[in-house]
């Protein structure tokens, strides 16, 4: 039932909101039910409104996501996602959002694309991490950032031995070292495959690096290890005949290599480079059930059970699945499949991620569709992104933020007094908003609160307030930030 999003609370940016406690300076606007049983309204029926754009921070124009599906069992935790591609100007970069799809925090990044945005472990507390840069040859050029719960960097890290970082995976590890892939253009004698003697080909590369020195540990070539024989992509100049697209540590401490040109997973030993077996694709070490067969894959993990998890591309539907892998009998069956209940075939991109309470959500890649599945393939939270936008992977994650800097506040004239607006881009912690009046900051007092209700909350003042200033307080009644003390426009209107 899409109803439940509305028991949720399901709110967007821009209402002025009703429920509001306090002194009659403060007044609330009426209504605020029946805009968002009117919401709920669209979403059940698949449309979305038109909703304008935060006039506190009007930079920010990430459309947020549209949530068609909230049902009960839906993970604690908040969404992590980085739209990109959409034509023309439209806004690129990373986003947290809610159950509803409002926004938690938004970076846009002009004229760069950001993928892989999680949060991480880095110096033993919770980081968040992405890769920003630009997209070429189907791999990306750029670096990654680690940053605080404030949104402030603290570390840049870049790819070692004067190459470049991709986009396909950044991978903070227990050993506190970084694992990330990279490319390099090589020459090759391509015959073997229906090429030229002297083509050109994509060395797909990752490396172990120590991230407070940049110090190369490891570097792997997909040409020192990897036949172009097993490559399904078809020939062209700068044949992509790999594209390592995951690392994943498995419970060895050996590495888990996805290859979505050869259809493949890769065991690497960390230590010597030599692959240990192959899981799919032409020279398959292993016997797949036919069930259990992937092609085009991305983000293959090993899971605390045993199983790896898999997103399967397809050839003309894409699915999450979890294997079941016997090493001891070289056999692969299929578990577990998670399924769109309308079918997309997503081309590239998506990840899988299995939650702390069995649930599993799903990042669809190049479709524009984050989901989450009950332990048992029940769909229970779907979301699509902003028109044309794909993201690389999605997640789910517990995340506290501090917002940066301090509280916007945006105050607007009208007949019958003024209407104000507050946000915080990123903070998690304010769950109502004071609203303060004096001569000073230190002679003001309280005339009433309001709830916060999404990305930006809005309330109605009484003409007799002429200045103002918004206290955020967190559940436990703690002033958490505050905005600057404004005076309010009084010109006659």
């Amino acid at each position: 039932m899409h109803t439940h999003a509305a028991e949720q609370g399901l709110t967007r940016r821009g209402l002025l909101l009703a429920g509001g406690t306090g002194a009659a300076a403060l007044a609330f606007a009426s209504g605020g039910d029946r805009v968002l049983a009117h919401i709920a309204a669209l979403v059940q029926a698949g449309e979305a409104p038109r909703l304008p754009t935060y006039r506190t921070r009007p930079d920010l124009q990430i459309p947020a996501p549209r949530v068609t599906t909230l049902e009960p069992g839906v993970s604690d935790g908040l969404i992590f996602v980085a739209p990109y591609n959409a034509p023309g100007n439209a806004q690129a970069g990373a986003v947290i959002i809610d159950n509803t799809g409002e926004p938690v925090w938004e970076q846009p990044l002009p004229h760069l694309v950001t993928t892989d945005f999680r949060v991480q472990t880095y110096s033993g507390q919770p980081a968040l991490t992405w890769w920003q840069g630009v997209i070429t040859l189907g791999h990306g050029v750029g670096h990654y950032v680690i940053a605080d719960a404030s949104y402030t960097p603290l570390a840049t890290v870049n790819a070692g031995n004067r190459r470049q970082g991709d986009l396909h995976e950044f991978l903070i590890t227990d050993r506190g070292t970084a694992l990330l892939t990279t490319y390099a253009i090589a020459e090759r004698d391509l015959r073997s495959a229906g090429g030229r003697a002297n083509g050109t080909i994509q060395d797909a590369i990752f490396q172990e690096i120590d991230i407070p020195s940049g110090r190369v540990l490891l570097e792997w070539h997909s040409l020192d290890h990897i036949p172009i024989e097993e490559s399904y992509w078809p020939l062209s100049g700068d044949w992509d005949y790999v594209h390592v697209n995951s690392i994943g540590v498995d419970t060895d401490e050996n590495l888990l290599v996805s290859s979505r040109n050869t259809h493949t997973i890769y065991k690497v030993d960390r230590k010597s480079g030599a692959i240990i077996w192959r899981l799919g694709g032409k020279h398959s070490d292993f016997a797949i059930d036919p069930a259990a067969v992937f092609a085009w894959q991305h983000d293959a993990r090993r899971q605390p059970d045993g199983t790896i998890t898999v997103f399967d591309n397809g050839e003309r539907a894409s699915r999450a699945i979890s294997l079941a892998v016997d090493e001891s009998a070289r056999r692969v069956a299929l578990k577990r499949a998670f399924t769109r209940p309308t079918s997309v075939h997503s081309t590239s991109q998506g990840n899988v991620q299995v939650l702390p309470n069995g649930n599993v959500f799903v990042g669809w890649g190049a479709q524009p569709y984050v989901s989450e599945f009950s332990p048992d393939g029940e769909l229970i939270f779907d979301a699509q992104l902003g028109t044309y936008y794909e993201s690389y992977r999605a997640y789910r994650v517990s995340w506290s933020g501090l917002g940066a800097g301090n509280p916007a506040l945006v105050t607007e004239r009208t007949p019958t007094g003024t209407n104000a607006y507050v946000s915080w881009n990123g903070d998690t912690r304010v769950s109502r908003w004071v609203a303060m009046t004096g001569t000073s900051t230190s002679t003001l007092s309280s005339i009433g609160s309001v709830a916060r209700t999404g990305f930006e909350t809005a309330l109605r003042l009484s003409p007799s307030v002429t200045v103002l200033a918004l206290h955020g307080l967190d559940d436990a009644g703690r002033t958490v930030g505050s905005t600057g003390l404004v005076e309010l426009d009084r010109t006659p209107i």
